[in-house]
C-alpha cells in the first residue's frame, strides 16, 4: 500500500534548488503527485505532494532532509498525510477574486476572516505588492480562488465583500 507524503522546502532562491530536493524522491523511487513553488523576495519555496510504497521511508526522509540543510542550506519539513476518510464531496460553485489596492496592513487576514465566517473555503492564494512607477505608490494585489458554500447565494456572497473591499478601500473583482 502507498503512503503519501507532503513536504515544504526554502531556501536562498538559486539554479538548482528544485534539482536538489527532488533528487531525494527520484533517489528513493517517490512518486509526486503535486507541488506548488514559488519565489518570495530572495527565497525559494516549494511544497510536494508524493507517494512511497517504503515503509521505511521517512528514516530515510529525516536523513536526506538534515543533509539538505547541512550541504544545501535548504530547510526542509515532511510529514506523512493520513488516508483520507471522507466520502466523495459534492462539487461546490467556484469564484476567482482579483483584489488591488493601496498596501495596507491586514487586507490579507480581513478578506480571509470573512470567507472564514462565510463557510467560503480558500483553495488558492496568491499576493504581491508593487509599486506605481510614476508615484512609487506601494500597490497590493491578491488573486483567490474560493469554494462557496452550497447555501450562500452568489449574489450575498458578492455584496458582502463589496461591502469589505469599500471598508478597506480595495477593489474587488469576481470571475465564476
Amino acid at each position: 500500500m502507498s503512503q503519501r507524503y507532503i513536504m515544504t522546502a526554502f531556501g536562498q532562491d538559486r539554479v538548482g534548488i528544485v534539482a536538489d530536493v527532488t533528487e531525494i524522491m527520484y533517489q528513493h523511487d517517490c512518486n509526486l503527485e503535486d507541488a506548488n513553488m514559488t519565489k518570495l523576495s530572495d527565497e525559494f519555496a516549494v511544497i510536494f505532494l508524493f507517494s512511497s510504497h517504503d515503509p521505511d521511508l521517512e528514516k530515510k526522509l529525516m536523513n536526506d532532509c538534515r543533509r539538505l540543510e547541512r550541504e544545501k542550506s535548504i530547510t526542509a519539513f515532511y510529514r506523512p498525510l493520513q488516508e483520507s476518510l471522507q466520502k466523495e464531496q459534492p462539487v461546490l460553485p467556484r469564484v476567482t477574486l482579483h483584489i488591488e489596492g493601496i498596501d495596507q496592513t491586514g487586507i490579507v487576514f480581513q478578506v480571509s476572516r470573512y470567507l472564514a465566517q462565510n463557510g467560503i473555503n480558500i483553495l488558492y492564494l496568491n499576493s504581491r505588492r508593487s509599486y506605481v512607477p510614476q508615484s512609487g505608490t506601494a500597490l497590493y494585489t491578491v488573486d483567490l480562488d474560493v469554494e462557496l458554500p452550497e447555501n450562500l447565494s452568489l449574489e450575498s456572497f458578492k455584496k458582502g465583500l463589496r461591502a469589505l473591499g469599500d471598508e478597506l478601500h480595495v477593489n474587488i473583482h469576481f470571475k465564476s
